[in-house]
């Protein structure tokens, strides 16, 4: 199946929430098989991807412009930057990969009120085994997306990941969240 036969929804000018929980799965799919150029197809030229950090044990950072952030990138661009490293090897965090298994859940589309475009949450939890350190572990949070529809395609304009974990063993890389 090809990735825009995977985001493509009945169609309708708002996404179920089935719908929306497919596109989700297939992000993780995606992630966990190292599909990375799949994976980038799933988001708009302009989508943000942002990981705030936390000013207080109830608030996360708002402004990723101003505020620290355990990961941003303003655009796909960024983020293809980040995978071209990932896939070349010249990543000497991420060598080797850790191998990740993605559980998405409770996905619900939260707001629908604007045309071709919805909001989605839900939550996940990822296993990620790191074969430097032969050690487990696991993240696990919320997840806020911004789903634009660009004709008959739903893809990523935006992801936020409210990471809930006290503490990160080491590293946290887009493919382990």
């Amino acid at each position: 199946m090809s990735v825009d036969q995977a985001v493509r929804p009945a169609a309708s000018a708002t996404l179920s929430a089935e719908a929306a929980a497919q596109i989700l799965y297939r992000e993780a799919l995606f992630l966990d098989e190292c599909r990375w150029d799949e994976w980038l197809e799933l988001y708009l030229p302009q989508a943000r991807y942002w990981v705030p950090a936390w000013k207080s044990e109830g608030e996360p950072t708002s402004d990723p412009e101003r505020e620290i952030s355990l990961i941003y990138y303003e655009s796909r661009a960024s983020l293809e930057d980040r995978i071209w490293r990932l896939k070349s090897g010249t990543s000497v965090a991420s060598n080797p990969l850790r191998r990740t298994a993605h559980v998405v859940t409770n996905v619900l589309v939260t707001d629908a009120s604007t045309p071709g475009e919805v909001e989605v949450k839900a939550t996940f939890n990822v296993g990620v085994f790191d074969p430097r350190r032969k050690t487990s572990h696991a993240f696990f949070g919320r997840y806020l997306y911004r789903l634009k529809s660009t004709g008959d395609v739903w893809r990523i304009a935006s992801k936020t990941i409210f990471l809930l974990n006290d503490q990160i063993p080491a590293v946290a890389d887009v493919y382990m969240l």
